[in-house]
C-alpha cells in the first residue's frame, strides 16, 4: 500500500551555538561568577531559603553586563545569536535582554520544570560542565493535551519523545521559547556546574 504524505506542524524548536576559541574567555567568566557568588549574601540567602543546592543571583543582581566587562562581552555574543534565532523563528520584532543571572549548582542540585513568563526568548551560556555534570531536559509542550495517546517505543525518533535532554559543554549557548518547559535534572557531578542564564522581552 502507498502511504500517505506526513507533514509537520508546529515545530518546537532549540537554537544552540558553541563559543569558538573561549577557554581564556571561560576561565574569566569562570573566576567572576565565583567571585560574585562569594560576595552577593542576599542571593545566597535567597539561594538558602528555595533549598536550591548551590548559588543563583536570579533573584538579587540585574546588572551583571554593568557588573564586569565580561558579562558584557557575554551579552554581546547572545545578542548575535538571539538576533539569528528570532529570524529563524519568523518573529516580526527583535527582543532585548531582560535579565541575566549566575547558577552555581552543587552536587545533587536540580531545578523542577518551569517557563519564563513575561519573556520570549530564554537560554544558558554554560560556564563549566564537569563530567556528570546535568545535561537540560525539555518537555513537550503538548503533553498535558494528548490524553489517551499510547506511549512512544524506546527507539522513537527525537521529535517523538515527550522529554529531549540537551548535553551541553562549556561554551554551549542554548535558546528556546520562554514558552518551553524545562528542567535541569539532579546534578551528579562532584564539581559545581556554572551557568548563565537570561531572558530576552
Amino acid at each position: 500500500m502507498k502511504t500517505g504524505q506526513i507533514t509537520p506542524l508546529f515545530v518546537t524548536e532549540i537554537y544552540r551555538a558553541e563559543m569558538p576559541d573561549a577557554d581564556s574567555f571561560l576561565e574569566e567568566l569562570d573566576d567572576t561568577c565565583r567571585a560574585i557568588a562569594d560576595e552577593d549574601e542576599a542571593g545566597q540567602n535567597w539561594s538558602q531559603q528555595k533549598a536550591y543546592l548551590g548559588y543563583t543571583s536570579y533573584a538579587s543582581l540585574n546588572d551583571l553586563p554593568q557588573r564586569a566587562p565580561v558579562f558584557a562581552d557575554l551579552k554581546s555574543f547572545i545578542d548575535g545569536h538571539v538576533s539569528a534565532f528570532t529570524n529563524a523563528l519568523d518573529y516580526d520584532h527583535k527582543p532585548k535582554l531582560d535579565n541575566m543571572w549566575i547558577n552555581v549548582l552543587e552536587n545533587l542540585g536540580t531545578h523542577s520544570g518551569h517557563i519564563h513568563p513575561h519573556s520570549v526568548i530564554s537560554g544558558t551560556f554554560y560556564v563549566s560542565v564537569p563530567d556528570g555534570a546535568s545535561a537540560l531536559r525539555f518537555e513537550d509542550p503538548r503533553l498535558g493535551l494528548m490524553m489517551n495517546a499510547p506511549g512512544r517505543k524506546p527507539n522513537a525518533r527525537a521529535d517523538h519523545q515527550s522529554f529531549a535532554s540537551v548535553a551541553p559543554a562549556a561554551g554551549t549557548l542554548l535558546l528556546w521559547e520562554s514558552w518551553l518547559r524545562h528542567e535541569v535534572p539532579i546534578n551528579l557531578a562532584e564539581d559545581v556546574r556554572i551557568s548563565v542564564s537570561f531572558n530576552y522581552a
